[in-house]
């Protein structure tokens, strides 16, 4: 593909249990959803016309292996995505919106947990969407979590546990690895205790 750089083949679990959360959330509320958010409503920007063809799991590979993040990124954007939501009860993703979500929450977090990271035109191009509508959707998602992108140890190692324990119940490791998983906050070290973490509970599942 022009002008990308694929990055690797092989998916870690972090992107296949988080793709698989984010499909059945997307299926259930396709399921009971009733009346669309509305028009002046900050996630409307978020609300395509329709469901695109892409699925969510492949969608989330596509961008593991095109934009160079960090696993870190993913827990991140998952707490993103879940701030974001529950700010906003009313708001619900569904498959016309969830991949709008994920693109920008990984677009933010990569910004704030990654050093080096590629620039809002090249997410774009890995997202399927104009750059002018990506600038647009991190703004918005901005202000949806009141730019809260501060996120704990302790915080991190729990959205940890939740995914690991989902990957559990997908596929039980054989043998079980250890977590890292930290109770007391240590500021100098943070950075690398969330990268130990991830790379202990999900490097190498699939």
């Amino acid at each position: 593909m022009a002008g990308m750089v694929e990055e690797n083949h092989v998916v870690p679990g972090v992107v296949s249990v988080l793709s698989t959360i984010l499909e059945r959330l997307a299926e259930r509320n396709d399921a009971v959803r009733g009346r669309a958010v509305a028009p002046h409503h900050r996630a409307s920007a978020f609300h395509g016309l329709t469901k695109p063809s892409i699925s969510v799991r492949s969608y989330l590979e596509r961008i593991f292996r095109y934009a160079g993040c960090s696993l870190s990124c993913y827990v991140a954007a998952y707490i993103y995505l879940d701030r974001f939501l529950r700010r906003h009860p009313a708001v619900s993703l569904h498959s016309l919106n969830v991949h709008r979500f994920l693109i920008t929450s990984i677009l933010a977090a990569v910004k704030f947990v990654d050093d080096i990271h590629y620039n809002n035109a090249y997410f774009a191009k890995v997202g399927g969407i104009y750059l002018v509508e990506m600038n647009y959707l991190e703004v918005d998602f901005l202000f949806g979590i009141d730019f809260e992108l501060n996120i704990t140890p302790v915080m991190f190692n729990s959205y940890c546990s939740i995914l690991q324990t989902e990957m559990y119940l997908e596929s039980p490791p054989c043998p079980p690895r250890l977590h890292s998983c930290s109770t007391e906050e240590d500021p100098r070290s943070s950075g690398q205790q969330k990268q130990v973490a991830v790379h202990l509970v999900f490097l190498g599942h699939s």
